[in-house]
């Protein structure tokens, strides 16, 4: 098509102007060639000005027949109405066709997170005094006590981190800053990396290479990048007790669900995790809903009696009944 270079413009305006990661920057494009080629196929359309409500049901319905999961048609949706979007602000087509198209009955999933025991099983994976064993440490704690973005992580230079004060800048999505801090565990095993491995896998860089800052460095001394710390924490459950799989996502999930489950306001897991808005943390009120339950029925009056298990739970508690007085002195 010979308006290929909107796209390609379009491309670089989400890595420059928008801040997006790479990886997100190459998902837009594939969806937006997915929509191309279907274009090129049903029927020869050679411009996106001449898409219509037409082309698009006919697209939903060439996704559906490929029986593509809800949330996947949706992503690919949003993806071409980001695009027209651009090309509307830019004069390029009149209006946007994708502006009002909603996949309605979008199945909510809640974000998969590991329990704290299934942490404690990480950690214990990544014990050693070589210099890969307190890089991965020093990489699992920082996510689990940050919550951070794996393209937040794999982006962190010297320069952000702040050790005496336990206190990370973070460059964020959209270019927004903000900063979080972090517990002692984190702090010990960053400057343990610091002091004894990064250092030693900073000489495997080859010569002439340009020096960098990154925190994160993989064996040969390069910048560790995103694709690099999902395959190191893919190894790290490997090597646990756990059968489940992994993802850098998870441990910004746990972080978020184990700080509300310890008492933190939405507000502040908000702000920590570096969301724009709320309704974007307010998923991981749904994940914490069943440690709410069963406090509410542990607790409460009326729901003790109720439920007779939950009423025995706490007759058994030690603070249910106040210690008995000493007997009176004779």
């Amino acid at each position: 098509m010979a308006e290929q270079q909107w796209v390609t413009d379009f491309g670089q305006y989400l890595v420059v102007q928008r801040q997006y990661s790479v990886l997100t920057q190459q998902a837009y494009l594939e969806d937006i060639a997915d929509f191309t080629k279907f274009l090129v196929n049903n029927g020869g359309l050679n411009s996106y000005t001449q898409v219509g409500r037409l082309e698009i049901e006919t697209f939903l319905d060439e996704l559906t027949r490929r029986k593509l999961a809800r949330e996947t048609i949706s992503r690919k949706i949003s993806a071409l109405r980001s695009f027209y979007r651009y090309l509307e602000n830019h004069k390029l087509v009149k209006d946007n066709p994708f502006a009002t198209v909603r996949i309605k009955g979008q199945a909510k999933t809640l974000p998969r997170f590991f329990y704290e025991q299934e942490m404690a099983a990480l950690f214990d994976a990544v014990t050693g005094d070589d210099p890969k064993a307190l890089r991965d440490s020093a990489l699992l704690e920082l996510f689990y006590a940050t919550g951070m973005r794996v393209s937040e992580v794999s982006d962190l230079t010297l320069a952000q981190l702040d050790l005496t004060m336990r206190i990370v800048l973070v460059h964020g999505k959209g270019n927004k800053d903000r900063y979080v801090p972090f517990g002692h565990h984190a702090q010990q095993a960053l400057q343990r990396y610091l002091k004894e491995a990064r250092p030693v896998l900073l000489e495997k860089l080859a010569q002439g290479a340009v020096a960098h800052d990154y925190v994160f460095v993989n064996l040969r001394g390069q910048q560790l990048t995103s694709r690099g710390i999902a395959y190191i924490l893919d190894q790290i459950v490997k090597r646990s007790s756990l059968k489940s799989d992994i993802h850098p996502h998870m441990l910004r999930h746990t972080f978020a669900t184990h700080l509300l489950d310890h008492g933190a306001d939405l507000r502040t897991v908000q702000e920590l995790l570096g969301h724009a808005s709320l309704s974007t943390t307010q998923i991981y009120t749904h994940v914490t809903m069943k440690h709410l339950q069963a406090d509410y029925r542990r607790y409460f009056p009326r729901a003790q009696a109720a439920d007779p298990s939950a009423r025995s739970q706490v007759k058994e508690s030690p603070i249910t009944d106040p210690p008995k007085a000493p007997p009176e002195s004779k």
